[in-house]
Protein backbone atom coordinates (compact mmCIF):
# COMPACT_ATOMS: atom_id res chain seq x y z
CA UNK A 1 0.00 0.00 0.00
CA UNK A 2 1.31 3.44 -0.90
CA UNK A 3 2.20 5.67 2.05
CA UNK A 4 -0.32 8.56 2.16
CA UNK A 5 2.56 10.97 2.74
CA UNK A 6 3.82 10.23 -0.77
CA UNK A 7 0.52 10.62 -2.57
CA UNK A 8 0.38 14.41 -2.68
CA UNK A 9 3.85 14.68 -4.18
CA UNK A 10 4.48 12.06 -6.83
CA UNK A 11 1.57 9.61 -6.95
CA UNK A 12 -0.88 11.49 -9.25
CA UNK A 13 0.26 10.94 -12.83
CA UNK A 14 -1.77 14.00 -13.84
CA UNK A 15 0.86 16.18 -12.14
CA UNK A 16 3.39 15.00 -14.74
CA UNK A 17 1.30 15.35 -17.90
CA UNK A 18 3.14 18.54 -18.88
CA UNK A 19 6.25 16.40 -19.40
CA UNK A 20 4.63 14.85 -22.48
CA UNK A 21 5.06 18.10 -24.42
CA UNK A 22 8.58 19.12 -23.38
CA UNK A 23 11.41 19.41 -25.90
CA UNK A 24 14.94 18.12 -25.25
CA UNK A 25 16.18 21.31 -23.57
CA UNK A 26 13.20 21.42 -21.22
CA UNK A 27 13.69 17.75 -20.34
CA UNK A 28 17.37 18.38 -19.62
CA UNK A 29 16.32 21.01 -17.11
CA UNK A 30 13.84 18.66 -15.44
CA UNK A 31 16.64 16.20 -14.70
CA UNK A 32 19.25 18.78 -13.74
CA UNK A 33 17.00 20.60 -11.27
CA UNK A 34 16.62 17.36 -9.29
CA UNK A 35 20.38 17.10 -8.73
CA UNK A 36 21.06 17.74 -5.01
CA UNK A 37 24.47 19.26 -5.74
CA UNK A 38 22.88 21.70 -8.17
CA UNK A 39 20.21 22.60 -5.64
CA UNK A 40 22.85 23.19 -3.00
CA UNK A 41 24.79 25.42 -5.39
CA UNK A 42 21.65 27.47 -5.99
CA UNK A 43 21.17 27.98 -2.24
CA UNK A 44 24.80 29.06 -1.84
CA UNK A 45 24.87 31.47 -4.79
CA UNK A 46 24.51 34.57 -2.60
CA UNK A 47 27.29 33.52 -0.23
CA UNK A 48 29.88 33.41 -3.01
CA UNK A 49 28.51 35.56 -5.86
CA UNK A 50 31.97 35.89 -7.42
CA UNK A 51 31.93 32.17 -8.23
CA UNK A 52 28.29 31.99 -9.34
CA UNK A 53 29.14 32.11 -13.05
CA UNK A 54 31.72 29.37 -12.70
CA UNK A 55 29.19 27.27 -10.80
CA UNK A 56 26.67 27.76 -13.59
CA UNK A 57 29.22 26.79 -16.24
CA UNK A 58 29.91 23.59 -14.34
CA UNK A 59 26.36 22.50 -15.09
CA UNK A 60 26.37 23.72 -18.68
CA UNK A 61 24.47 26.95 -17.95
CA UNK A 62 25.31 30.62 -18.43
CA UNK A 63 23.38 31.52 -15.29
CA UNK A 64 22.05 29.49 -12.40
CA UNK A 65 18.29 28.92 -12.56
CA UNK A 66 15.95 28.29 -9.64
CA UNK A 67 15.52 24.48 -9.32
CA UNK A 68 12.13 24.99 -7.68
CA UNK A 69 10.77 26.01 -11.08
CA UNK A 70 9.74 23.23 -13.44
CA UNK A 71 10.17 23.46 -17.21
CA UNK A 72 6.91 25.37 -17.62
CA UNK A 73 8.25 28.37 -15.69
CA UNK A 74 12.05 28.06 -15.76
CA UNK A 75 14.24 29.62 -18.46
CA UNK A 76 17.67 27.98 -18.16
CA UNK A 77 20.30 29.49 -20.47
CA UNK A 78 22.37 26.60 -21.78
CA UNK A 79 25.92 26.71 -23.08
CA UNK A 80 27.10 27.16 -25.79
CA UNK A 81 23.85 27.40 -27.72
CA UNK A 82 21.64 24.44 -28.66
CA UNK A 83 21.17 23.47 -32.31
CA UNK A 84 17.41 23.79 -31.85
CA UNK A 85 17.79 27.51 -31.13
CA UNK A 86 17.24 29.50 -34.34
CA UNK A 87 19.30 32.67 -34.63
CA UNK A 88 17.47 35.66 -36.11
CA UNK A 89 19.42 38.50 -37.75
CA UNK A 90 18.29 41.63 -39.60
CA UNK A 91 18.44 41.05 -43.37
CA UNK A 92 20.82 43.69 -44.75
CA UNK A 93 19.71 43.10 -48.35
CA UNK A 94 16.21 41.60 -48.25
CA UNK A 95 14.40 40.32 -51.38
CA UNK A 96 10.82 41.48 -52.02
CA UNK A 97 9.36 38.35 -50.41
CA UNK A 98 11.72 38.33 -47.41
CA UNK A 99 10.50 36.77 -44.19
CA UNK A 100 9.57 39.35 -41.59
CA UNK A 101 10.03 39.20 -37.84
CA UNK A 102 6.42 39.55 -36.67
CA UNK A 103 6.52 39.06 -32.92
CA UNK A 104 2.79 39.18 -32.31
CA UNK A 105 2.04 36.75 -35.13
CA UNK A 106 4.19 34.00 -33.67
CA UNK A 107 1.91 31.16 -32.57
CA UNK A 108 1.70 30.07 -28.98
CA UNK A 109 2.59 31.58 -25.64
CA UNK A 110 5.59 33.89 -26.05
CA UNK A 111 8.32 34.60 -23.50
CA UNK A 112 11.07 37.17 -24.06
CA UNK A 113 14.07 37.13 -21.73
CA UNK A 114 17.77 37.89 -21.44
CA UNK A 115 19.79 34.70 -21.00
CA UNK A 116 23.04 36.35 -19.96
CA UNK A 117 24.27 36.54 -23.55
CA UNK A 118 21.46 38.27 -25.41
CA UNK A 119 17.73 38.34 -25.95
CA UNK A 120 16.02 34.97 -26.27
CA UNK A 121 12.48 34.31 -27.43
CA UNK A 122 10.50 31.17 -26.62
CA UNK A 123 7.15 30.44 -28.25
CA UNK A 124 5.27 27.42 -26.88
CA UNK A 125 2.33 25.62 -28.45
CA UNK A 126 0.91 22.20 -27.50
CA UNK A 127 3.53 19.69 -28.50
CA UNK A 128 5.94 22.29 -29.89
CA UNK A 129 8.47 24.79 -28.63
CA UNK A 130 10.22 27.34 -30.88
CA UNK A 131 13.39 28.90 -29.49
CA UNK A 132 15.06 31.95 -31.03
CA UNK A 133 18.19 33.99 -30.27
CA UNK A 134 17.58 37.59 -31.32
CA UNK A 135 20.50 39.55 -32.77
CA UNK A 136 21.10 43.11 -31.50
CA UNK A 137 19.16 45.67 -33.47
CA UNK A 138 16.40 43.31 -34.58
CA UNK A 139 12.97 44.94 -34.29
CA UNK A 140 9.41 43.86 -34.91
CA UNK A 141 8.55 44.17 -38.62
CA UNK A 142 12.12 43.94 -39.89
CA UNK A 143 13.14 41.60 -42.71
CA UNK A 144 14.98 38.75 -41.08
CA UNK A 145 17.32 35.88 -41.92
CA UNK A 146 17.54 32.66 -39.93
CA UNK A 147 20.72 30.82 -38.97
CA UNK A 148 20.81 27.26 -37.69
CA UNK A 149 23.75 25.87 -35.75
CA UNK A 150 25.37 22.62 -36.79
CA UNK A 151 23.15 21.93 -39.78
CA UNK A 152 20.01 21.77 -37.65
CA UNK A 153 16.71 21.92 -39.50
CA UNK A 154 14.43 24.88 -39.12
CA UNK A 155 11.50 24.21 -36.77
CA UNK A 156 9.06 25.22 -39.53
CA UNK A 157 9.06 26.64 -43.03
CA UNK A 158 10.67 29.89 -44.09
CA UNK A 159 7.61 31.99 -43.32
CA UNK A 160 7.07 30.33 -39.95
CA UNK A 161 7.80 33.63 -38.21
CA UNK A 162 4.44 34.97 -39.28
CA UNK A 163 2.10 32.09 -40.11
CA UNK A 164 3.42 28.85 -38.69
CA UNK A 165 1.05 25.91 -38.80
CA UNK A 166 1.77 23.01 -36.49
CA UNK A 167 0.84 19.36 -36.77
CA UNK A 168 0.11 18.23 -33.23
CA UNK A 169 0.31 14.53 -32.49
CA UNK A 170 -3.06 13.38 -31.10
CA UNK A 171 -1.30 10.98 -28.77
CA UNK A 172 1.97 11.21 -26.87
CA UNK A 173 4.88 9.37 -28.40
CA UNK A 174 6.41 6.33 -26.63
CA UNK A 175 9.53 8.43 -25.98
CA UNK A 176 7.45 11.10 -24.25
CA UNK A 177 5.70 8.49 -22.10
CA UNK A 178 9.10 7.13 -21.16
CA UNK A 179 10.18 10.55 -19.88
CA UNK A 180 6.98 10.95 -17.87
CA UNK A 181 7.37 7.53 -16.26
CA UNK A 182 11.06 8.11 -15.61
CA UNK A 183 10.52 11.41 -13.79
CA UNK A 184 7.57 10.09 -11.81
CA UNK A 185 9.40 6.92 -10.79
CA UNK A 186 12.56 8.81 -9.89
CA UNK A 187 10.68 11.38 -7.80
CA UNK A 188 8.94 8.56 -5.98
CA UNK A 189 12.19 6.90 -4.96
CA UNK A 190 13.68 10.26 -3.94
CA UNK A 191 10.65 10.61 -1.66
CA UNK A 192 11.36 7.20 -0.15
CA UNK A 193 8.80 5.06 -1.98
CA UNK A 194 9.53 1.39 -2.59
CA UNK A 195 9.75 0.00 -6.09
CA UNK A 196 6.41 -1.72 -5.54
CA UNK A 197 4.83 1.59 -4.56
CA UNK A 198 6.30 3.12 -7.70
CA UNK A 199 4.85 0.34 -9.82
CA UNK A 200 1.40 0.88 -8.32
CA UNK A 201 1.59 4.62 -8.87
CA UNK A 202 2.61 4.28 -12.50
CA UNK A 203 0.68 1.22 -13.64
CA UNK A 204 -2.12 0.72 -11.12
CA UNK A 205 -2.87 -1.62 -8.23
CA UNK A 206 -3.93 -4.47 -10.51
CA UNK A 207 -0.56 -4.43 -12.27
CA UNK A 208 1.31 -5.08 -9.01
CA UNK A 209 -1.10 -7.71 -7.65
CA UNK A 210 1.49 -10.40 -8.51
CA UNK A 211 4.47 -8.13 -7.95
CA UNK A 212 6.82 -10.77 -6.56
CA UNK A 213 6.09 -13.23 -9.34
CA UNK A 214 6.17 -10.65 -12.13
CA UNK A 215 9.86 -9.97 -12.55
CA UNK A 216 9.20 -8.10 -15.79
CA UNK A 217 7.33 -5.24 -14.13
CA UNK A 218 9.80 -5.02 -11.28
CA UNK A 219 12.65 -4.86 -13.75
CA UNK A 220 10.89 -2.17 -15.75
CA UNK A 221 10.39 0.02 -12.68
CA UNK A 222 13.99 -0.53 -11.61
CA UNK A 223 15.23 0.51 -15.06
CA UNK A 224 13.13 3.69 -14.95
CA UNK A 225 14.63 4.66 -11.60
CA UNK A 226 18.17 3.96 -12.75
CA UNK A 227 17.57 5.92 -15.93
CA UNK A 228 16.34 8.92 -13.97
CA UNK A 229 19.36 8.77 -11.69
CA UNK A 230 21.77 8.57 -14.63
CA UNK A 231 20.13 11.53 -16.40
CA UNK A 232 20.22 13.60 -13.23
CA UNK A 233 23.90 12.89 -12.63
CA UNK A 234 25.06 14.01 -16.05
CA UNK A 235 23.02 12.31 -18.74
CA UNK A 236 20.97 15.48 -19.12
CA UNK A 237 23.97 16.96 -20.94
CA UNK A 238 23.23 14.76 -23.94
CA UNK A 239 19.70 16.16 -24.10
CA UNK A 240 21.09 19.70 -24.02
CA UNK A 241 23.78 18.82 -26.61
CA UNK A 242 26.54 19.65 -24.14
CA UNK A 243 29.93 17.94 -24.24
CA UNK A 244 30.22 15.15 -21.66
CA UNK A 245 32.03 15.90 -18.44
CA UNK A 246 35.67 14.95 -18.29
CA UNK A 247 36.05 11.67 -16.47
CA UNK A 248 36.55 12.26 -12.79
CA UNK A 249 35.15 15.80 -12.80
CA UNK A 250 31.90 16.36 -10.91
CA UNK A 251 30.84 12.76 -11.45
CA UNK A 252 29.51 10.58 -8.70
CA UNK A 253 29.32 13.48 -6.25
CA UNK A 254 25.55 13.82 -6.39
CA UNK A 255 23.82 12.06 -3.52
CA UNK A 256 20.17 11.60 -2.94
CA UNK A 257 18.68 13.77 -0.21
Amino acid sequence: MVDPHHVAHWYPTAAYLYVLWLDALALAWEYLRRNPDYRLGWLRRHRRPQTAQGAAHRWGLRLLEDPALDARDAHPAWLPGHAAVVQLHPDADPPPDAAVFAFWHLPGHKQLLHDGKGLALIARSPGHCLRFALAPGLEDGMAVVQAHRGGALAPARRHSLGTALFIVNPRPTPAALMELHTLQAFDATLAGASLRDVGEGLFGADAVADWYSDGGLRSKVRRLVRRGDALMRGGYRRLAQLPPLEKGRFEGSAKRP
